[in-house]
Order: structure tokens, then C-alpha cells, then sequence
């Protein structure tokens, strides 16, 4: 599709060809519109079928996506398995736009920040692209995974004393003083995770209910973005609920959803690495979809997660790490009706 730029926080408008993902007047992050009708289609399980609703550009083809729904042994509970992408995680998704923009736009490095997925995810596609890649870590990243990384992958590490919130600022200030292309939770990241939500629909047209684990927002915001927009193509007639899963310890967005607030900043406590974010980029933006959505959003202790994970290794023998399964850990605790799909986000995990 083609499309302009739009700045979240002074508005200002660029033209898809502006080769940065922040605003140059505010710093604000650049939201990507459609200019013009997305054509309509038909909903099929396959990544590359959505790339009309992706940004314009010259992508190469990777296989990645088309993941599998899991029936359940629970009733009307299904699972996106999104463990099944070339590096376990559902950044994939993102990483393989941003990346493409980055060589489009002509760059030779990607810089991002990270508590460990989004690293492992973006070193993995610059490599393919052939682009060097420079990763900011914050202090509670997965060592296995950063190890993983740097002997497979050829990154840059570099470690931050902070959480992520500071590896995010820190990346930032990289990108301008390196002339490297600044990925991470940002607007091209959202497209790709937009796909994420089609198959779904593709699969299940009839979901009530969407339970997403929750980081920097950014797969939530892409989620509600991608209903807006199968609506608009006559793709839908409702929308599912979505349904926000933080960990009880670092929860931000429940926090601020629950007191009808703006999200604030909350140190990051938990040991589920993948959502460890006090400050969530989209959080605002994500409470928006869940409230449009009819959604809510719900913790889950660290002890939740663990037994989950290992539940879920029992009985499908697949592994997960404990955000993987935060969204199947918050569905015990609810009672909603209807077909329900809880999101398994990540797998990078060596323990069983």
C-alpha cells in the first residue's frame, strides 16, 4: 500500500520515502497511514497475502508467519503459536519490514533495543540483509538469548545498566549519532505484526476474544489497528475483544486501563524478560483498542506464568517462556463466552 508518515505527537506528515521512524521536528514516533482504499481480499493464512496492507517496498520473501492454531483441550480456547517463527518469537513479523525499509532507504546498519527477542529477531534479518546490526540491551535481558546472538548472528552488543526503557533511549541517541536506521516498537514493526491478527480472523472468523501479552504495546496496537482496517475492507462486520496480559509486577497499562489514566512509568520487576517494560511505547494507543474493542486487561504473577509454562510442556510438548504463555495463564481466570485465541508469544527458552 502506499502510504504517509505521521508524527503521534506534533502530527506533522512526511511522505513515504522520509527514511526515519521519528519525527525530526519532536522526536515523536511516525505512525504509517494508508493514502487511499486498501483493496479488498480474501483472508487466507499467509503472510506474504497481506502484503497489500503492508507499506509499500521491495520485500524478499523469507518464510515466516503462518503459524498454527492449536485446538485446545479447553473448550473454545485455541492457540497462535507463534513459537513456530524463524526465531521463535512473533517480532519476526516486524523485523522482516524493517529490515527491508533499512536497505530501501539504503542504510548498512539497524541499531534497536532489547530484552532479548527483538535482538535475537532483528540480528537474524539484518544478517540475511546483509546489514550490520547494533543491539542495546537493558540489564534484565536473557543472557542465553544475547549469548545466542552474538555466536550466531553477528550483532553488536552492548549492554546498558537499566531497564529497557534506558536501552530504548540510548538506542535512539545511536541512530542519530551513527546515521544507523532505528528499529525496535515503532511504526513499520506494527505493520508486519498486523498479519498476525489476519490470520487469526483467516482462521477463526468467529474469535470473541484475543488475549495478547503485553511489553511495549506495540503487538496490541498492531492488533487493533489490523481490525480498523479489515473493517474498513469489509473484511469484518465486529470486532473480538482484545485482551491486554501483563505480569502482575510490571504492569503499567492495568494499571493505567483500570484507574481510566495515562500510562506511567513502573520499574520492571518481573522475570518474564519479554514483557519487562515500565513504560509500554504504545500503551496509550493500546488502551484505546481495548476500550473500542470491548477488551479489558489483566496480570498474572511470575508464579502463574511458570506453572503455565510448564503445564503447557506437559501437555503439548512444546516449549515456552513464561510471557509466552501470559496469555494462557490470564485466560484461567476468566469467564469469557465465546471462541478465544491466547497469543503464545515466545519460545526462546533451553528450559523444558
Amino acid at each position: 500500500m502506499r502510504y504517509v508518515l505521521k508524527c503521534l505527537a506534533c502530527g506533522k506528515q512526511y511522505s513515504m520515502f522520509f527514511p526515519r521512524q521519528l519525527c525530526d521536528k519532536c522526536d515523536g514516533i511516525l505512525e504509517i497511514t494508508a493514502a487511499g482504499a486498501t483493496a479488498a481480499a480474501t483472508l487466507e493464512k499467509d503472510f506474504w497475502s497481506y502484503e497489500q496492507f503492508l507499506p509499500e517496498g521491495e520485500y524478499r520473501h523469507y518464510m515466516l508467519g503462518n503459524t498454527t492454531m492449536l485446538a485446545s483441550s479447553r473448550s473454545n480456547l485455541f492457540l497462535k503459536l507463534e513459537t513456530e517463527n524463524p526465531t521463535k518469537s512473533f517480532k519476526d513479523r516486524g523485523s522482516v519490514v524493517e529490515i527491508a525499509k533499512a536497505l530501501e532507504y539504503g542504510y548498512d546498519e539497524v541499531v534497536c533495543a532489547s530484552t532479548g527477542n527483538m535482538a535475537y529477531s532483528v540480528a537474524y534479518y539484518a544478517k540475511l540483509g546483509g546489514i550490520h546490526a547494533t543491539i542495546f540491551v537493558s540489564r534484565n535481558a536473557n543472557w542465553l538469548k544475547i549469548r545466542n546472538i552474538q555466536d550466531t548472528h553477528d550483532a553488536n552488543i552492548i549492554k546498558v545498566d537499566g531497564d529497557f526503557t534506558e536501552a530504548q533511549r540510548r538506542a535512539i541517541g545511536y541512530s542519530k549519532r551513527k546515521e544507523a536506521f532505528l528499529t525496535g516498537d515503532y511504526g513499520y514493526r506494527k505493520e508486519g505484526q498486523k498479519t498476525l491478527l489476519f490470520e487469526t480472523i483467516a482462521e477463526l472468523p468467529d474469535v470473541r476474544n484475543i488475549f495478547i501479552p503485553v511489553g511495549n504495546a506495540t503487538l496490541l496496537s498492531a492488533s487493533y489497528k489490523a481490525l480498523l482496517e479489515l473493517k474498513k475492507a469489509g473484511l469484518i462486520r465486529r470486532f473480538p475483544r482484545l485482551v491486554a496480559v501483563q505480569a502482575s509486577l510490571t504492569a503499567p497499562l492495568v494499571t493505567a486501563f483500570k484507574r481510566n489514566a495515562r500510562v506511567e512509568y513502573q520499574e520492571p520487576l518481573t522475570d518474564a524478560g519479554a514483557i519487562a517494560v515500565g513504560y509500554p511505547t504504545y500503551g496509550d494507543q493500546a488502551i484505546e483498542g481495548l476500550r473500542a474493542t470491548g477488551g479489558t486487561a489483566l496480570s498474572v504473577s511470575d508464579k502463574e506464568m511458570e506453572d503455565e509454562r510448564m503445564a503447557f510442556y506437559r501437555e503439548y510438548g512444546l516449549r515456552a517462556e513464561m510471557s509466552g504463555v501470559a496469555s494462557l495463564a490470564a485466560f484461567r481466570k476468566t469467564n469469557l463466552e465465546g471462541k478465544t485465541v491466547a497469543v503464545i508469544s515466545g519460545g526462546n527458552t533451553l528450559k523444558p
